[in-house]
This record gives structure tokens, C-alpha cells and sequence, in this order.
């Protein structure tokens, strides 16, 4: 057997496994946690309901990994950011962000807002960790990748304006996409020089 036969055949797990979340962000975004069923995901996705719960478990554990993915900055966006000056950095994360939210922006919404699961432990915990590494990415973007707790907490708290304008935009239709994309960046771009510099 060749290398390439053998890796070939170790991705095709992992693009099952991405084709079953693909389809569960998608229905979850539709419908929200109480109307869709692991059968309902697995005949979507045209697998049986033993391999949904085989890679992710139960219905919890499926919706706990779709709300991770929607809200967690991907590692690579962060090496996709243009080199240069602030300004450029700065509008460069809001767009790519104003990108990720409108293209998925049903799915984001629900998971934003636990989609029906508020309160519970477990998705209250993953929605608190993708805003704690949304924080972080927000941070290594605009140069400042080792914060004290006072200036990671004032990076949270952007990353909230950020949720909070995001929703105006896409569910309740008050802002403009450009609206939003200046409000966020002029933001950022003034916490990064007159208030991130003291922290």
C-alpha cells in the first residue's frame, strides 16, 4: 500500500466528520436545539445515526461542538491579516469578521444566543471560551498577543460590542454592513491607541 493510498483514506474520517457538523450547523441555525434530532442530521447528511454519534456523542455534545466552530476564531485567519500598519490590521480583522458572521449568519445568530440553551452549564461554558479566545485573537491582531487580565478583560469586552453591533445588522436590520464596519474598526482602532496603551 502507498503513503498516499494510506493518508488518503485516514482524511476520509475527518471530511466525513466536517461534512456531519457542516450539516448539523446548518440545521441547528434553521430550526434551533429542540427541533432537530440526531436522525435528522444524519439523514441530511446522508450517513447512518451511528456515525453521528460515534464522532460527536450525543445531540448535546453535536450542538456543543456546532456553537464551538460558529464562534471560535479559526487559528489560520489570524496569518491571513495583511502586514503593515494598524489601520490595515484593524480593518482587516472587521471585515473578515463581518465576512464569517453574514455568510453563516443564521447559524451564528443561534449559536450566539445558545439557540433555546441558555443557561445550560455546558453551552453557557463553551459560548464564555470562544469569547475568551475571541478576546485573545482580537489581541494578536493588534499586536498585543501577552495581555494582563485588565486589558484581556477590555478585549472581551470588544468582542461583545462586536456580537452586540453584528445583531443589529443581521437580525434586526437597523444597521448597514458598512455602518457596522465603522463603528467596529474606529473602535478597536481608538481602544488599541488610547486605551489598550495604559493597560
Amino acid at each position: 500500500m502507498s503513503v498516499e493510498a494510506g493518508q488518503r483514506r485516514r482524511l476520509e474520517p475527518d471530511a466525513r466528520r466536517e461534512q456531519i457538523l457542516s450539516v448539523a450547523v446548518r440545521l441547528f441555525g434553521e430550526r434551533g436545539y429542540a427541533d432537530v434530532s440526531t436522525t435528522d442530521v444524519a439523514r441530511a447528511a446522508g450517513v447512518a445515526r451511528g456515525l453521528v454519534n460515534h464522532y460527536f456523542g450525543t445531540k448535546k455534545e453535536l450542538y456543543l461542538e456546532v456553537i464551538r466552530v460558529m464562534l471560535t476564531v479559526p487559528e489560520g485567519a489570524l496569518t491571513e491579516l495583511p502586514e503593515g500598519d494598524l489601520p490595515a490590521r484593524v480593518d482587516a480583522s472587521v471585515s473578515w469578521f463581518l465576512d464569517v458572521v453574514s455568510r453563516h449568519s443564521r447559524s451564528w445568530l443561534a449559536a450566539i444566543t445558545a439557540g433555546g440553551m441558555a443557561g445550560d452549564t455546558d453551552v453557557d461554558r463553551v459560548i464564555a471560551e470562544a469569547i475568551d479566545r475571541a478576546a485573545d485573537a482580537v489581541l494578536q491582531a493588534v499586536g498585543r498577543p501577552a495581555p494582563g487580565p485588565a486589558l484581556h478583560a477590555m478585549a472581551r469586552s470588544y468582542v461583545g460590542l462586536a456580537v452586540s453591533t453584528a445583531r443589529e445588522w443581521l437580525q434586526r436590520g437597523v444597521l448597514t454592513r458598512d455602518q457596522v464596519h465603522r463603528l467596529l474598526a474606529a473602535t478597536l482602532l481608538t481602544m488599541v491607541e488610547q486605551v489598550f496603551k495604559d493597560a
